[in-house]
């Protein structure tokens, strides 16, 4: 196989069907979220051999409407201002033409990838990583609750593409440790988040280190007022973008259950017990009450992980990294992992505890029915969420409809995983829960699994806790190992 082309004799098309046949299709069903497209190809971008490679090795098939209409406009260097929905392929819509812009020989740091949480970085990197593995390209994701010692070591080496949360990069730019004056290419994920009070000074701040010839591109589902702000101080009649017809998804069906909080865990029990969950995330509103429910969940017979900002950086990197490799079928967490977190085998999204804000409800939904397959989202409503329910079905237009006693698994199943009512009956009267086994990771995850993420050794390894660190640290260590053994935060 040829990285550079077709083997003599060989057509466009069966070079491209050769790369993808590596790679299992997936079967699912989608929605017109993704397939409402112009009927492009990526190879209508005009892009190098190397990266449409590593492209079609991902399991990319057609681009998504984000992607159409992002691609050839950041190709030509334009600052863009893109709003789409979650889940419909906003990271490879700025990613791809990042690659493309790169000059590999030149060992500088041509482009700045700026996401809110440390997951996203991760996830982040991950992406530019398995797409441009042909190109030779060297990325770098740097977030906070890692030494500084290991970034220094590794911006001794070349960098092309630096990944990372606000903070640390301008750390590291102010210092010199990062030289930014010739970065090129700027992008703000989940520009809403970063442009919100608490970032908006450390992202002015970078900018001032960039050259005043750069491109600035933001990506976001929701838009607030500030970004036009940022919008007329920072960007040069930039190409504005709005796929936004409605603000939800439409794979994903919400449902809500009205309950007593008493009540949550046992409701919680019977859903677990009725649904096919290939793997779900489940949200709470504080750190103490995910570690409280990931052990009531454990107690009850289900495989279980958590996660939230009090623990160790090593130990939510362990998490995320073991949970998108199909270790586990649950996920108990808070709005830590709403903001853009891509987990394909994620089909079912409960929330414990009710959002308060439209916002949150929105990407929370987000993480479930991901680039245009299905999902469901539960939410568990006391007394006091009605009004909350209320106001946020109102300013999302959406409808969320009481739970019917049986769930249609053909509303957020795949097809080829639907297992018949009966067997589930017969496992349960046998004492055997209904998630067994593991979980079915998408042809297209497992792609990016096979791609490591360039960040310090203790990634996947769990480093020992320095008790001098204070108090919080030390307990949240003994307590993680405490609330379920079979966790490997």
């Amino acid at each position: 196989m040829s990285v550079s082309g077709p083997a003599p004799g060989q057509t466009e098309a069966q070079w491209r069907q050769e790369i993808q046949a590596r790679v299992g299709k997936d079967e699912r069903p989608q929605t017109d979220d993704v397939l409402k497209t112009k009927g492009n190809d990526f190879e209508d971008f005009y892009l190098k051999r190397e990266l449409l490679m590593g492209i079609f090795e991902a399991g990319f098939e057609k681009p998504s409407p984000i992607q159409e209409e992002a691609i050839p406009i950041a190709l030509t260097g334009r600052d863009i201002l893109a709003r789409a929905k979650n889940g419909t392929g906003k990271t490879a819509a700025y990613v791809i033409p990042s690659l493309e812009r790169l000059n590999p020989k030149k060992a500088q740091i041509q482009a700045v990838l700026l996401v809110p949480t440390r997951e996203l970085a991760l996830q982040t990197s991950q992406v530019c990583k398995t797409l441009g593995k042909h190109l030779g390209i060297e990325v770098m994701v740097t977030t906070g609750g890692t030494t500084l010692k290991d970034d220094i070591i590794r911006l001794s080496q070349p960098v092309h593409i630096l990944v990372g949360t606000p903070g640390r990069i301008l750390d590291l730019g102010g210092k010199g440790i990062a030289d930014l004056s010739n970065c090129g290419t700027f992008v703000m994920d989940e520009a809403d988040k970063l442009l919100s009070p608490e970032f908006t000074p450390v992202v002015e701040q970078l900018l001032a280190l960039l050259p005043k010839e750069r491109q600035v591109m933001l990506f976001s589902a929701t838009f607030p007022i500030i970004v036009k702000d940022f919008k007329d101080k920072h960007m040069v009649k930039p190409y504005e973008i709005n796929l936004m017809d409605e603000l939800t998804l439409q794979g994903v069906t919400q449902y809500y259950a009205f309950v007593e909080e008493r009540q949550k865990v046992h409701c919680l029990n019977t859903l677990f017990s009725r649904l096919q969950i290939n793997q779900s995330i489940i949200f709470c509103n504080s750190t103490n009450r995910v570690e409280l429910l990931a052990k009531k969940i454990t107690d009850l017979g289900y495989s279980c992980f958590y996660s939230h900002a009090k623990m160790l950086q090593s130990h939510r990197n362990r998490v995320f990294h073991d949970f998108r490799n199909g270790a586990c079928r649950n996920l108990v967490c808070s709005d830590l992992l709403t903001r853009g977190i891509d987990i394909q085998a994620v089909n079912v999204v409960i929330s414990f505890d009710f959002p308060r804000n439209a916002e949150t409800y929105l990407h929370r939904v987000g993480r479930s029915g991901r680039f245009g397959h299905l999902g469901l989202a539960i939410n568990l409503i006391t007394y006091e969420d009605r009004f909350n329910l209320y106001r946020i079905e109102q300013e999302l237009g959406c409808e969320i409809k009481p739970i019917p006693s049986t769930i249609d698994k053909k509303l957020y199943v795949n097809p080829s995983l639907i297992t018949e009512e009966e067997e589930n009956v017969k496992k349960q009267k046998n004492g055997v829960n209904g998630q067994q086994g593991a979980p079915v990771i998408p042809p297209t995850q497992q792609a990016f699994i096979n791609t490591t993420i360039p960040q310090s050794q203790d990634f996947t390894q769990t480093k020992p806790h320095n008790r001098n660190r204070g108090r919080g640290g030390g307990q949240q260590q003994q307590s993680s190992q405490q609330a379920n053994p079979q966790q490997r935060a």
